[in-house]
Formats: structure tokens, C-alpha cells, sequence
């Protein structure tokens, strides 16, 4: 409790610093709990971050856990220029020779007929154009250029449809098919009326363009290649089946030439995971002891001593540590490369990891994923359900701090009331007060000059 206010004469009295140092002195419960509140709020935020990192842990030791995701392939190609392959989690490791005969291509078909500009000349004013089914009908006059517009704005066009500059004051509508692939070539019904008229090629005289290779600019076609001597089409330059778990990308086609895809583990990128864990491992181990610190220092928003942290740093440090009966040859992370340094902190040694790996991934997968959930990571990551969850022990924590700010939300307003009122009614006092002693000070000095004249 501070010092009473004391007053000494009545001259020179400023109520108004009187009234602020008695309010201070009143408010000192409110400003009490305004600081627990907002102490209460900062653990809450610290937990929210707390909660982020070990979800954040969680997710890299996920990637670890099971035996599909520790198994990397990679794929490459003797010429990239031709075909380049990306190896997907389902490839088996060999080699493949792959040739490729022709590539997939998309019919292109070009108008017979040219317009002297694209913006300006009428080549149509009626009528309609039917491509592969989907017909395109004019609802009046339309130049080269708003002809292509009408064709592409049609509900699913299976062709687009361009201007082509082909010469000197030549323009032609080009149509090229959505896709690649014989299945996707498409054929013209011209029934266009007025202009200057717009015709396509129609070599055997059906009334149908396109139906024809002399139609064509281009004619659709297949992707044609073997692999392994195995022969397979492809309606796309993309084969997803060609060779298992690896996708190729067809670039160039020589039949004479043989491009040798080779596929096998691929140990960089379960290299970068573990590494992702580290650094998440010692994100936590760092905000742990800036925590720790924070609460030595009389920081009452820290949770540095709280045993809920404390308990997630402990059960993550004996799982790292802890031997696992794998029935494999490594049984700690140690063995692998990944190890607890004296401050707490995980270390990866790349060079014994790959020492590890040199063998194959099999044994690393039994030590890191195990059998149903024994693996280092599986239980890494079972842990961490327990803190993680919808209703896990970081939801309590965080929901009983929020609920305890809440209810002081109500204490805080109701005491700020009271204040309002106590302040109210003391300016009420002091302006009587004021008012009754310039009463008397005006009494004061009309007696003394009452005194001075008798």
C-alpha cells in the first residue's frame, strides 16, 4: 500500500492532483489484473507457438515413418534433348533402352482461302461451321479475326482457332486440335454464307475437310516408340506406363538412336528429410532454452518451467536415443549418423549416413519406420499425437489459459465501473469542497475589511 494522501492549508489547493494520485492509488487491483491478463494472454501465444513447431516436428518425422516414403528413385537419361524421365515412388530400379519412331502430334488444319487483312474484311455473314460435331453458328457479318473469336468462344471447341499472317496482305484461320493424338483429330462441315467466303481443303470431295492427310497441315498422329523392344503408342509425348513409376517426356523422334533410361535409389532425398527433422528438432531444442532463460530472468509470460514443455523435450530426447529391436543391423540413430550433441541439439553426419545407405535403404527402413509403428519415427510421431491432437494436451493448456483471460475480461470491466463511479463521486466531494472554501475565504475577507473600518 502507498503513503496517505495528506493536505496542509487550504490555499493554492489543485484538486485535480489530488483526485489523479487518489484514482492511482484506487486502481492498483485493476492495473493488477489488467497485467494477469495480459500475462495469461502472452503463455497463451507462447503455446500457440510451441504448438506450431511440433506440428511442424511432426510433419518431418511423418516422412520418415513409413517404408513408401524413405524409398527414393531416381531417373536419368543418356540425352535429355530427346526424352527425359521422373522416377516416381513405384519404380524398380534398371535400365531401360528406349527408341522413339514419331511423336505424338495435333492435327492443324488451315483455311484454302486467304483474306486480305484479319480486322477489316467481311468473310462471312451467316451461317454456321461444324467442327468434329460442335457447330459454330454466325449471327451476322464476322472479319477473319472474329471469326476465330466465335470459334473458340463456343462451349468446348475440340479445335482452336488462330489468324495466320501466310504473305503479303494473306491471312488464313488456322485450326489446331485441342490434344495430341489421332483420337483427337477432328474434321470441318463448312455451311459459312456471304463475305468474301472462307473454304478448307477437301481432297476426296465428301463435303468434310480434315477427314483427308492432304486436308492437313498437319495430320494427327500417335506417339510411336519401343521400349526394351517392346513396341507402344501413346496418344501423348507424356507416358506415364511405359516404363513402372517413371514418367517419360518424349522430345525428339530418331529411330535410329537408342536412349538408355536408367533408374536407381535415390539417396539425396532421403537425406533432405532427415535434415528437415533436424532443423525442426533444433527449432524446438532452441525455443526450449530461450524459454528456459526467459524464466530465469523473473519473465512470468515465459513457460521455460513449464512441465508440459519440459515433458515434450524429455519424451522426444529418449525417443531419439532409445535402442529399437528392429531385427536389422542398426538399432539407434547413432549408428546412422544422427546423434544428440552435449547441448541438447541433433547432429547429422552425411558422411555416415551415406556410409549407412551404401548398402541399400532396407536396413535404414527398419530402424527409422520398422513394423507396424516400431521404427524410430513412427514412434516419434506417435508421441506427438498426444500434444498435437484436436484434444491433445497443447488444446488443454491453451484453452484453460484463453478461459482464465476470459473471466478476467468481466472482473476488469466490473472494477472499471466501480473506478468510474469513485471517480465521479469524488470530483463531486472536491468541487463542493472547493465551492465551500471559496465561500469562506469570501466571508474571511469581507470581515476583515468589516475589522478595518471600525
Amino acid at each position: 500500500m502507498s503513503s496517505p494522501i495528506t493536505m496542509s492549508g487550504f490555499n493554492n489547493i489543485d484538486f485535480s492532483q489530488i483526485l489523479t494520485l487518489i484514482m492511482a492509488q484506487e486502481s492498483q487491483p485493476l492495473t493488477a489484473l489488467q497485467t494477469r491478463q495480459s500475462q495469461l494472454q502472452s503463455r497463451s501465444n507462447t503455446f500457440n507457438q510451441l504448438a506450431t513447431k511440433l506440428s511442424a516436428l511432426q510433419t518431418a518425422a511423418s516422412r520418415l515413418s513409413t517404408g513408401s516414403d524413405l524409398t527414393a528413385f531416381a531417373a536419368t537419361s543418356s540425352n535429355p534433348a530427346a526424352i527425359t524421365a521422373d522416377a516416381g515412388a513405384s519404380a524398380m530400379p534398371g535400365r531401360y533402352d528406349v527408341v522413339v519412331n514419331s511423336l505424338a502430334r495435333a492435327q492443324v488444319t488451315a483455311s484454302a482461302t486467304t483474306a486480305p487483312d484479319a480486322d477489316t474484311t467481311v468473310v462471312a455473314s451467316g451461317g454456321t461451321l461444324t467442327i468434329n460435331g460442335v457447330t459454330v453458328t454466325l449471327a451476322g457479318a464476322v472479319t477473319l479475326r472474329q471469326l476465330a473469336d466465335a470459334i473458340n468462344t463456343t462451349s468446348n471447341p475440340p479445335a482452336r482457332a488462330t489468324v495466320v499472317q501466310s504473305g503479303p496482305s494473306s491471312y488464313r484461320l488456322v485450326l489446331t486440335a485441342r490434344d495430341t493424338g489421332v483420337a483427337n483429330a477432328f474434321t470441318v462441315t463448312n455451311n459459312l454464307t456471304g463475305g468474301t467466303g472462307v473454304s478448307f481443303t477437301d481432297t476426296d470431295g465428301d463435303g468434310t475437310s480434315g477427314d483427308d492427310a492432304a486436308d492437313n497441315a498437319v495430320q494427327a498422329s500417335n506417339a510411336s516408340l519401343t521400349v526394351n523392344n517392346i513396341p507402344v503408342t501413346s496418344t501423348t509425348n507424356t507416358l506415364a506406363d511405359a516404363v513402372p513409376g517413371v514418367s517419360l517426356n518424349l522430345f525428339k523422334a530418331d529411330p535410329a538412336a537408342t536412349v538408355t533410361i536408367d533408374v536407381a535409389t535415390d539417396s539425396t532425398k532421403l537425406k533432405e528429410r532427415v535434415r528437415a527433422f533436424v532443423t525442426q528438432y533444433n527449432d524446438l531444442v532452441k525455443f526450449a532454452g530461450d524459454q528456459a532463460k526467459s524464466a530465469a530472468s523473473g519473465d512470468a509470460t515465459s513457460i521455460g518451467r513449464d512441465p508440459l514443455l519440459r515433458g515434450v523435450r524429455d519424451q522426444m530426447r529418449s525417443a531419439l536415443v532409445a535402442e529399437y529391436a528392429t531385427g536389422g543391423s542398426y538399432t539407434t540413430l547413432s549408428q546412422v549418423g544422427i546423434s544428440l550433441t552435449r547441448t541438447g541439439s541433433l547432429e547429422f553426419d552425411d558422411a555416415a549416413f551415406s556410409s549407412a545407405l551404401s548398402g541399400g535403404t532396407a536396413q535404414i527402413e527398419r530402424l527409422f519406420a520398422g513394423t507396424a509403428g516400431s521404427g524410430v519415427f513412427a514412434a516419434l510421431k506417435t508421441g506427438l499425437d498426444r500434444y498435437t491432437q484436436s484434444d491433445g494436451l497443447l488444446k488443454g493448456v491453451t484453452k484453460q489459459l484463453t478461459d482464465q483471460a476470459s473471466r478476467l475480461t468481466d472482473q476488469i470491466a466490473s472494477m472499471q465501473d466501480r473506478l468510474a463511479i469513485r471517480r465521479a463521486s469524488l470530483q463531486r466531494e472536491f468541487i463542493a469542497a472547493d465551492q465551500a472554501m471559496t465561500q469562506l475565504k469570501s466571508q474571511s475577507s469581507s470581515l476583515a475589511q468589516f475589522g478595518a473600518a471600525v
